[in-house]
């Protein structure tokens, strides 16, 4: 007998299982990453793709590929799941979409009221030139304005680059149709700005993302100041508390008794954006996982994961054992 495994599941069966399985398989990353946009959270992702792999095992002798191809077939089965999901399901987003600026830092919400991040390689296939701005967090939290159905034409149609036909196929709707929800979806998310992404070899942002860097395991929060823009947010999921303005963050930030003093930040690739694990001094797992949105040589906004131990199951503990955020730049 012979062993195979699909994810967490492991499956015993003759050689066409294994072919069938291998066939599958390298659909996976493509398939996490179209859940994602859908769902807004990398764990749900990851859910709805095993279940679209397994259902499309049990039913492959089902597929014909005469009527559509397997990566259409595919991604029906993704779809139906992810509506499926998301019935009930309240809206994912950013705590700045959750009520006004400042206030009380609260009682932490539940996960599911936030969008979550997600790894770079686990929805960004290398073989496939997908935007990594459009797995970005505003980007994502954006399309769970939409409704599902619109939802999914437009990531198709302007993340995935399918022809309207191919999206009115799988949907089972008119090309019209197809494209009318497409116009639709594009007016609800026209003034969306998912912000930069993660660009390694653009010498003003590498020296930006450097210079932070520093400054915050130097402690040096005047110096960490002067690199935010004057309208910078801050936030701290699963707090619904944010504050906007660099003058608010830097009356966080300057408050005597600091708690980041001895920190540092370790890079992460996540959501195709400048991410950080921060570490803390005498703790063996992170104490967050921070985002950074820059623009034109200044930090824009500042997100940080508290979740940090829910977070490490998807993302792996980082290696790092003391501080390496000084990062090689041409100034």
């Amino acid at each position: 007998m012979l062993h195979v495994r699909i994810g967490r599941r492991k499956l015993i069966g003759p050689r066409r299982v294994v072919r069938v399985i291998e066939t599958l398989e390298p659909f996976r990353v493509e398939l996490t990453g179209y859940c994602y946009r859908m769902l807004g959270s990398g764990f749900e992702a990851e859910d709805a793709t095993q279940e679209t792999l397994v259902r499309a095992w049990k039913a492959y002798d089902s597929f014909d590929s005469s009527r559509a191809s397997l990566r259409t077939w595919l991604y029906r089965i993704a779809t139906n799941i992810c509506i499926d999901m998301q019935r009930s399901a309240q809206r994912r987003a950013l705590a700045v979409d959750l009520g006004p600026a400042g206030g009380e830092l609260g009682a932490p919400l539940h996960e599911q009221v936030f969008v979550q991040p997600v790894p770079d390689h686990k929805v960004l296939p290398e073989d496939q030139a997908i935007r990594k701005e459009t797995i970005r967090l505003a980007f994502v939290a954006a399309l769970q304005h939409l409704p599902p159905r619109q939802r999914a034409v437009l990531i198709l149609r302007d993340v995935l680059a399918w022809q309207a036909a191919e999206v009115a196929s799988l949907l089972d709707i008119t090309v019209a149709s197809a494209n009318s929800a497409l116009q639709r979806a594009r007016a609800t998310l026209r003034d969306t700005d998912p912000g930069e992404p993660l660009r390694p070899e653009d010498p003003t942002q590498k020296a930006l993302l450097r210079r932070y860097c520093e400054a915050f395991e130097r402690h040096d929060m005047r110096a960490l100041v002067a690199l935010l823009h004057e309208d910078a947010t801050m936030s701290m999921p699963p707090f619904s508390w944010w504050i906007r303005g660099r003058e608010a963050m830097s009356a966080v930030l300057l408050t005597p008794g600091s708690s980041c003093g001895g920190a540092w930040l370790e890079p992460v690739s996540a959501n195709g954006s400048p991410a950080y694990w921060q570490m803390r001094p005498g703790m063996d797992r992170p104490f967050g996982l921070v985002f950074l949105d820059v623009r034109d040589g200044l930090v824009t906004g500042a997100c940080t994961y508290l979740n940090a131990d829910e977070l490490l199951p998807l993302f792996g503990a980082p290696m790092s054992s003391g501080p390496s955020s000084r990062m090689p730049v041409d100034d």
